[in-house]
């Protein structure tokens, strides 16, 4: 086994990679070798290669979007889902509509996109890796985040439940769960709410908000031969905020 995260000759399909922590997965393994493909809805920020421009909820838009994927890059073998939204409003004036809205651009997406990718690979008989971006939301509540809570809390079981099933073709499925970090979603709030980010800050106990940079190598890492033995887990990158209960007075 080669001991280092090269990806020469191995192409990866990262969702959600125009900006934050996509982009930083897509940047990192282009970094590394791979021939990779970019998703989303307009091409800012893209660096290079091609990108797959999918509305997420548009339900056709998954398997037309691994369609494409397979087109473009024939040895496709990696899959990173990352893309998502915040929509949330308060629970008690939560409407089905913006429920399920959460629920198809999170969740519903993700697993059909994996489904896809997977029979693709069953069919081409090829292994292959992939990594589903969830959250600590997904372990620890947080207010006012109700649906997003539920939705990154599914894919952390979707990580299992999906390792299971495909583990038997040779598809290793695994996860990212990232804490706080700062990204053109949360740089908003993060730049006006100072005493927020103090407190955070003192939670978290490497002392600090994390970037989206610090994402990318454990995405890296679960696509390698590295974490070849390694199926159904989900790797936390939050510097530490979800290890101690209280954090610093």
């Amino acid at each position: 086994m080669k001991h280092n995260l090269n990806f020469t000759g191995r192409s990866v399909l990262v969702t959600g990679s125009t900006r934050g922590i996509g982009l930083s997965i897509a940047d990192s393994f282009r970094e590394a070798g791979a021939t990779v493909l970019s998703h989303g809805r307009s091409d800012r920020g893209v660096s290079g290669g091609a990108l797959l421009k999918y509305d997420l909820g548009d339900p056709s838009a998954p398997s037309a979007m691994i369609e494409e994927a397979f087109a473009l890059q024939p040895e496709l073998d990696l899959l990173v889902c990352n893309a998502g939204g915040f929509f949330d409003v308060e629970f008690l004036e939560m409407t089905p509509e913006s429920f399920h809205q959460t629920i198809q651009v999170n969740v519903q997406q993700a697993y059909f996109l994996i489904q896809t990718f997977a029979k693709k690979l069953i069919e081409k008989k090829r292994s292959g890796a992939i990594v589903i971006v969830s959250s600590t939301n997904g372990f620890h509540a947080e207010e006012a985040s109700t649906a997003y809570d539920i939705s990154k809390g599914a894919l952390v079981m979707m990580t299992r439940t999906l390792a299971l099933t495909l583990a038997p073709h040779g598809i290793r499925v695994n996860g990212l769960a990232p804490g706080l970090i700062r990204t053109p979603l949360t740089s908003g709030w993060m730049d006006t709410k100072l005493d927020l980010v103090k407190h955070y800050e003192k939670k978290i106990l490497l002392g600090r908000i994390g970037a989206s940079e610090e994402c990318a190598g454990a995405a890296l890492f679960l696509c390698s031969e590295l974490a070849s033995y390694i199926v159904g887990q989900t790797i936390v990158v939050d510097g530490g905020l979800t290890v101690g209960q209280i954090g610093k007075l």
